[in-house]
């Protein structure tokens, strides 16, 4: 892993920090988005914050359309911030970026675990929580770029760490929320419990980001991107090489172009990457992820947190969504994600891979004609939890595997000096998808 005479990372840590920052930059989304219940419960009715609250209200007459609206609002804030964080990320300095965005994302989940013990009515608890959505997503953005920046002077192995982070958020929200439920205590300790996780796992992130300054390993890495721009690339490039030929791919044309340009006698001459250049060379990727994250979120959460067991009262359907889409939805997504660590398909087939992210649009009626039980113009026509659960299974195992597979591909199609711009431009079209999602979903809910 080391490079020449690089340092070892001593137990880990570095690695381990890196792991626990990429969890806690997904924590708001998946923290909100679990939690639907408590606030649909909170707009439901006025002073209920004392009551206990069934744990599976998601009532798809609400008049706030509290799923549509947080999705939209989480998603609008990373579009717009990946666009400002290409142009001022020079301006404001990476340290006040990243440990800004974690304080103000700290505030913001004890501003909010505090309400649970507010009364308030309806609207204003609305207006707040919106308030609250949107600037802990804005901070996210910001702290989620600024960490790639950070990652692009480490090694592979500590991307792939962070993205790993990412990808188990959602299911230690699920877990978090499922405890809470599973505590037999009332339902304002419960929320109050619930929230105060995410507060204690930002200031574990705030402790794990400071502390690579004092770890020799991190220091290494970060202080030779700044002091030898040029020797770094050349070591990036050889550590392409070998992911290069231990993924399969000894004799891409990315391989001899790395190799001419990592000649000795040769001084490396980097050229500023065109974007257009690099658009043309990569729109079949980007469309492919804009297509993926525009299914995923045109239903995911404000449909299928709508969907109930027809089972009837009980346990089972106390449970039943927060195990059945939010734990299962971000367990499946995390494996696919990591299945392409082991194989890449499709790979070259620039049909092929467009293909697989349209057929996911069969996903949007599938999931309509689930079990919601208030619906005014479209019929129920899979009534059981069995459908509902292979429909999850193969929504979230598909998402997952097609976006990395995606973003793994994207940087193969360009020269390396032109990789940041395209990762730059995955980026922006992965926000477009999400935002796209987002506003499709106030369609679909009204289509039901």
């Amino acid at each position: 892993m080391a490079r020449g005479d690089a340092p070892e990372d001593s137990y880990h840590l570095v690695g381990t920090s890196f792991f626990i920052l990429g969890l806690g930059t997904l924590l708001p989304w998946n923290f909100f988005i679990t939690a639907i219940p408590y606030f649909q419960a909170r707009l439901a009715v006025v002073n209920v914050t004392g009551e206990p609250c069934d744990a599976n209200i998601t009532s798809p007459g609400d008049a706030f359309n509290f799923n549509n609206w947080m999705t939209l609002l989480s998603q609008l804030p990373l579009l717009l911030f990946t666009l400002l964080n290409s142009f001022f990320y020079q301006c404001i300095p990476e340290m006040v970026r990243i440990l800004g965005s974690l304080l103000g994302i700290l505030m913001l989940f004890v501003l909010t675990a505090a309400l649970v013990k507010v009364d308030m009515s309806p609207e204003l608890f609305f207006s707040i929580t919106m308030a609250s959505i949107w600037f802990i997503n804005s901070f996210c953005a910001i702290l989620q770029g600024s960490l790639f920046g950070q990652l692009g002077a480490m090694p592979p192995t500590y991307s792939t760490l962070f993205l790993s982070g990412q990808g188990l958020a959602g299911t230690f929200a699920a877990l978090a929320m499922l405890m809470s439920m599973a505590s037999g205590v009332d339902a304002q300790t419960s929320a109050l419990g619930y929230f105060i996780t995410p507060c204690v796992g930002t200031l574990v992130s705030i402790a794990c980001y400071l502390s690579l300054s004092h770890l020799e390993f991190a220091r290494y890495y970060l202080d030779k991107k700044v002091s030898h721009p040029q020797a770094y690339e050349l070591e990036t490039r050889a550590e392409l090489l070998q992911a290069d030929e231990k993924n399969g791919f000894a004799g891409s044309p990315q391989k001899a172009r790395l190799a001419l340009e990592m000649e000795p006698e040769k001084e490396p001459k980097l050229e500023k990457a065109s974007v257009l250049v690099v658009l043309r060379k990569i729109w079949v990727m980007a469309l492919c992820i804009v297509l993926v994250f525009t299914v995923t979120l045109s239903v995911f959460p404000a449909i299928t947190a709508m969907v109930t067991s027809s089972r009837g009262p009980g346990k089972w359907s106390q449970f039943f969504n927060p195990i059945c889409c939010f734990l299962l939805f971000n367990t499946m997504d995390w494996l696919g994600r990591s299945m392409t660590s082991y194989f890449l398909w499709p790979d070259q087939d620039g049909r092929l891979l467009p293909l697989l992210a349209c057929l996911r649009f069969l996903f949007v009626p599938l999931f309509m004609l689930c079990h919601v039980p208030e619906r005014s113009h479209l019929p129920v026509l899979f009534p059981q939890d069995a459908c509902f659960i292979t429909f999850m299974l193969l929504f979230a195992l598909s998402n997952g595997y097609l976006v990395s597979l995606t973003m793994c591909l994207a940087p193969r199609q360009v020269l390396p000096h032109e990789s940041e711009a395209a990762g730059a431009l995955m980026t922006f079209f992965l926000a477009l998808g999400l935002s796209c999602g987002a506003s499709l979903s106030f369609l679909f809910k009204s289509l039901l």
